[in-house]
């Protein structure tokens, strides 16, 4: 059976989970605490050393990177596929993903961390942050994080992030203006992945951010009524961060507005 590492609120193990749902697939579910540090615990570092969930385990095999899992089930179950058919479509579909892995999704952490999750660590005390921070494998990881802790929606780092995300959602309007899905006419392994961004934006009281966009507000609409969303997705959401974020994003708001 497949297992899979995971944690209910990561965006990355929504979209894999997503894939699942979209399939039919059985799995069997490792949740992970990640505000615990158990995605930094020796035992999970050796499957998978960036210290990050998702982690799809298939008969023994590893697989690691929630994009290369989505392709992975794609090519291992085919029976259903959720890559677009010819060449162009999936070229496109893949530069999507592209965008994703190169920067839109540390952009995201980036957004959420110094919008709402940055409150979860504030009070623990120096000793405490200092330990988390020594534990983290990637140095350049480590230090975005010490100062989003720090510093939240005053970070440096925080407005390029936010442009570069209301940027992509200008483009997913555009290609969404001749077609229903973002490669085209086939839902594919694209839709999945933005999925769970859009679902963060909404939750951070950001869907400010798409009200002049019909077809993207449209697109998420469609997106939540599949039965996928709701097994990948909102069955694993957590009232405790809804409510974090939720109160946090709309704070937030009037900085936000002013910096768009």
């Amino acid at each position: 059976m497949l297992e899979l590492y995971h944690n209910d609120m990561s965006t990355c193990a929504m979209k894999v989970r997503m894939t699942l749902a979209e399939k039919g697939l059985e799995w069997k579910g490792h949740h992970l605490d990640l505000r615990a540090a158990d995605q930094l615990k020796p035992e999970y570092l050796k499957m998978n050393p960036n210290g990050v969930v998702p982690t799809l385990v298939d008969f023994g095999q590893v697989i690691i990177e929630s994009t290369v899992i989505n392709e992975y089930l794609d090519d291992a179950f085919p029976q259903i596929p959720l890559r677009p058919h010819g060449a162009r479509p999936r070229a496109q579909m893949r530069m999507w993903t592209k965008k994703l892995d190169e920067g839109l999704h540390n952009h995201t952490s980036t957004i959420s961390s110094a919008m709402a999750f940055r409150y979860q660590f504030v009070d623990q005390g120096t000793e405490a942050l200092e330990k988390m921070f020594a534990a983290m494998p990637d140095p350049a990881k480590r230090e975005r994080r010490k100062d989003l802790i720090t510093n939240g929606i005053r970070s440096n780092i925080f407005p390029d992030a936010l442009r570069a995300w209301n940027k992509t959602l200008g483009e997913m309007e555009e290609a969404l203006s001749n077609s229903p899905w973002l490669t085209g006419s086939e839902f594919s392994l694209a839709d999945i992945s933005y999925a769970p961004y859009m679902t963060r934006w909404d939750h951070l009281q950001l869907n400010e951010m798409w009200a002049n966009r019909p077809r993207l507000a449209d697109w998420y609409d469609r997106i939540r009524q599949r039965s996928s969303y709701d097994d990948g997705l909102t069955k694993w959401f957590s009232d405790k961060y809804l409510v974090l974020m939720a109160e946090k994003g709309s704070e937030a708001w009037p900085k936000i507005k002013e910096i768009l």
